[in-house]
């Protein structure tokens, strides 16, 4: 100790006096590799060529961690709506397949904008496909099938992709950015040089797994790929999704303990309750960090009630699992942390502009006798990013180190206000960002959006 407290004056006096100090060879290049190392890791955006730029602000696709996040993609050429070659004038089912063969052309550009490829390295895909249907009267009734015909997306969408394939979700939605846009898919690949194993009987379609290993982390897909039992209500139905997803994590060579993210979708916002009661009767303790999203169409079939995307971590992975907590943001309402730390990566539980028993928060409404007055909107965006940038601080990183959002509006009309605000708080790199309307009341009655939110840590 008075060795290194000599030292540490020496240098002291020896910066005073104009002096610089060689390190020792060894310390300087351990010192530049560490830097090196942290600079690979660090959020870098990437901007491919040949692809339409973004007409909000936001970046196509960020590497940070060792993965690649890709913002959600549309068959649009952002000057006159939908891209002249995604355009057809035949059946519903024609003009998907235009629009799926635009997307994942995109999609594979921007992967290997990145130094990837798209079939080898993606583990997780995300597609939103619009529907009129469920009615708000249908998802009121338990009714969340959205009559989508998902074949002519699946067999473009194959075409991309290399067995195993990645983890997937496919749900409907009511509307997207662009009119007359028919789906929107956005994904997650893994930069370490490795390949996807796939796990999971029995096999989901072609191009997809049921659960997907690269290196230290697991996917598992939303869709539980058994018919959901006659009867059974939105508890029965979580109970055995997360049984199913159980089977698929131990096969995989890890476990619901281990699971860092989840990703829960439901009809009406009053089935919330029912998946809630099952869901602390499976992750009593330390639960991972967790989206709900309702309104959800789920294309597995009718009857269905809750699908739900895990991910997790590997039970010999060497990275640690971290609950994070700060009082500098509202307490959650439901059974989730504030967000969860594992490696270098941040999953943020839902954000919504909401108080720790579940109301709108205080002055994020208009005032009902000045109804004209207000920008709630682009205030609830605010509050949202306060409370965001309070759990960054308290897991060691910062909110311009947050590398993806998807953000869902109750309505269209919102859009707009909420982002402006969202783009103020990121004058550097821009987060990917994929944005969807709901077209319903969120489960914070007064609530406009909510966020699903991604950042890195140092």
């Amino acid at each position: 100790m008075t060795s290194m407290m000599n030292r540490r004056r020496f240098i002291q006096g020896a910066a005073a006096a104009g002096m610089t100090l060689a390190a020792p060879l060894g310390l300087a290049a351990r010192a530049g590799g560490q830097a090196a190392a942290r600079d690979a890791l660090a959020p870098q955006g990437v901007w491919p060529g040949g692809v339409e730029k973004p007409l909000m602000p936001y970046t196509p696709a960020i590497k940070a961690a060792g993965w690649l996040f890709i913002a959600g993609q549309l068959a649009s050429d952002f000057e006159t709506g939908v891209a002249p070659q995604a355009r057809g004038s035949g059946t519903l089912a024609g003009q998907l397949t235009l629009q799926s063969r635009f997307v994942m052309s995109n999609v594979a550009r921007t992967v290997a904008a990145a130094g990837l490829d798209l079939g080898r390295d993606t583990v997780r895909l995300w597609q939103w496909l619009t529907s009129p249907h469920p009615t708000m009267d249908a998802f009121a009734q338990g009714n969340n099938w959205p009559r989508i015909s998902t074949q002519a997306h699946f067999a473009e969408r194959d075409a991309f992709l290399a067995a195993p394939g990645p983890a997937a979700t496919a749900m409907g939605v009511k509307a997207l950015m662009v009119k007359d846009t028919l789906l929107e898919i956005d994904l997650l690949c893994v930069d370490d040089g490795g390949r996807n194993i796939g796990f999971g009987q029995p096999a989901p379609p072609p191009g997809q797994a049921g659960a997907v290993r690269r290196g230290d982390w697991i996917f598992l897909s939303s869709e539980p790929w058994q018919r959901a039992p006659a009867g059974a209500g939105t508890q029965q139905q979580t109970d055995q999704v997360l049984r199913h997803l159980a089977r698929l994590a131990e096969g995989a060579g890890s476990s619901l303990r281990r699971a860092v993210k989840a990703e829960v979708y439901i009809g009406h916002p009053s089935e919330y309750a029912a998946m809630e009661a099952a869901w602390k009767r499976w992750f009593p303790d330390n639960p991972p960090a967790r989206v709900v999203m309702p309104y959800m169409g789920l294309t597995g079939g009718q009857g269905r009630r809750v699908e739900i995307a895990l991910t997790l971590l590997a039970e010999d992975s060497g990275k640690t699992i971290e609950t994070v907590h700060t009082s500098k943001a509202p307490k959650p309402f439901s059974h989730e942390p504030q967000a969860v730390k594992a490696g270098n990566l941040l999953f943020f539980s839902q954000q919504m502009p909401a108080d720790a028993g579940g109301a709108l928060a205080e002055g994020m409404a208009r005032h009902p006798n000045f109804p004209y007055y207000g920008l709630p909107a682009r205030k609830q965006m605010a509050y949202m990013l306060k409370n965001v940038a309070a759990i960054c601080e308290a897991a060691g990183t910062t909110l311009e180190n947050v590398v993806r959002r998807v953000c869902f509006h109750d309505r269209g009309e919102n859009f707009a206000e909420a982002m402006d605000e969202w783009a103020a708080h990121f004058p550097g790199l821009k987060p990917v960002s994929t944005t969807l309307v709901l077209g319903g009341p969120l489960v914070v009655p007064g609530a406009h959006t909510l966020l699903d939110i991604t950042a890195y840590v140092p």
